[in-house]
């Protein structure tokens, strides 16, 4: 028996059942590296889903760390509150782009920093309701998985969810579901089944993460922004996975040119240390009763100075750039790849900058979806060292995360092995590539 098979023993012992994970057990990590273990190295295309924009371990973050670490590593901000936080809550306001004058809080976890900026929403317009998305993720927590439009494996038997969540649907190119649609059936649901003046706040993904990286159409958040100032609803960006850089911009929301009254960011927020923010218009965020926002945990110490250093990295090693450019290569590689015989089951390719996907299909004119199929690359890839995760409310979207700091050669490297496990995957269900 290896050490990752007794991992997985020991783990079925222990853990609960509900945790579901993959089967490499890391030991170590550099960059856009990692290795099992039993040895065997990984090219993480996952990044930790979004985490690691600036790779595993980068020496300016770990040098932070531990320079933090050497003077604090805990006090609770409402007890003892430290210069980092606020300095860093300066940089965020600078970074969103609200249109006016910003403030910013400190929390642990996207799910946290979703939930607070509903409260932060909730307490500006005295309102209750608030209007997601299908195909959204927006978090784990009751209320995250209320606004959260993916049943399985999010929200199947976990239920009821808190009231006054309401769904439209999300545009996708591919689906044939249009903004104009979206925006035609929000109107329907604002007429019929809740009063806008009944509305605190819109919650969308610019770029949908669990949804299968679909990108909102400019037209639909400048409707979403025009019918946000006619009813005085909160208009917030969820840029937990898409933000940080990762789509060529510090902010997916940032290609619309559209102005959200509020951002949650997460995720790629410091580089590996768990914390989460929410920043947006001071007259927003400031309707918020002193006492009321906060947590223990938020705005760490040790994670705030990671992200003091991971803004740095991103500035100076021109991630948004560096982004671009990863999303072009791979894009044009899988577009060659696709247009191969046999390879007609690459029903569509999504590439944000580094933020990239592609759906399989049964077949590109009836679109029927190849969750299985998916499963099967994903598995290919893994047994050749790449790590690769599946994503879409079909389960049949492929999602390419790599650090942005991922060296070409190594680049290349995963781009060949995928190449190679579409092929195997494609003949093991009898397709000929």
């Amino acid at each position: 028996m290896t050490r990752s098979q007794a991992l997985k023993s020991r783990q079925a012992s222990a853990v609960v059942a509900g945790v579901a994970t993959k089967s490499i057990f890391v030991e170590r990590a550099e960059n856009s590296e990692l290795w099992d273990a039993d040895g065997r190295r990984f090219i993480d295309f996952a990044a930790g889903i979004a985490v690691n924009n600036t790779g595993h371990r980068h020496p300016r973050v770990m040098a932070a760390v531990a320079e933090q670490a050497a003077q604090f590593t805990h006090t609770c901000f409402h007890v003892a509150p430290y210069e980092s936080y606020v300095r860093l809550a300066e940089r965020l306001n600078a970074i969103v782009d609200t249109g006016e004058e910003n403030r910013t809080m400190l929390v642990t976890t996207g799910a946290e920093a979703v939930e607070n900026a509903i409260k932060i929403a909730r307490a500006h317009t005295g309102r209750s309701a608030v209007i997601a998305f299908s195909g959204a993720f927006h978090g784990r927590t009751m209320l995250g998985m209320a606004l959260t439009g993916k049943v399985v494996p999010y929200k199947k038997g976990f239920g009821p969810f808190p009231a006054e969540v309401y769904h439209v649907p999300f545009p996708a190119a591919f689906s044939g579901v249009t903004a104009e649609d979206s925006l035609s059936t929000l109107d329907s649901l604002l007429a019929s089944d809740v009063d806008p003046e009944r509305v605190a706040a819109f919650i969308i993904e610019p770029v949908q993460g669990e949804g299968g990286f679909n990108a909102a159409p400019g037209e639909l958040l400048q409707g979403l922004r025009l019918r946000a100032d006619k009813y005085g609803i909160v208009l917030i960006a969820d840029e937990v996975q898409g933000g940080m850089a990762r789509t060529g911009r510090m902010l997916s929301i940032e290609h619309s040119g559209v102005k959200p009254d509020l951002v949650t960011l997460a995720k790629g927020l410091a580089g590996g240390f768990p914390l989460s923010a929410v920043v947006g218009k001071a007259t927003v965020m400031n309707s918020a009763h002193p006492g009321g926002l906060g947590g223990t945990y938020a705005g760490n110490p040790i994670a705030v100075a990671a992200s003091h250093a991971v803004l740095d990295v991103i500035e100076d090693e021109k991630l948004c750039a560096r982004a671009a450019w990863i999303g072009e290569k791979i894009g044009c590689r899988l577009k060659a790849i696709a247009q191969r015989q046999g390879m007609e089951r690459i029903g569509s390719i999504r590439c944000h900058g580094a933020m990239i996907a592609f759906e399989l299909v049964d077949d590109r004119e009836g679109k029927v979806p190849a969750p299985q199929l998916t499963t099967q690359i994903v598995t290919e890839a893994e047994q050749r060292g790449l790590i690769l995760l599946s994503c879409g409310t079909r389960f049949n979207v492929i999602r390419l995360l790599p650090p942005l700091t991922i060296p070409d050669a190594v680049l290349d490297e995963a781009l060949d092995i995928l190449e190679a496990s579409l092929e195997a995957a494609f003949s093991k269900i009898g397709i000929r590539a």
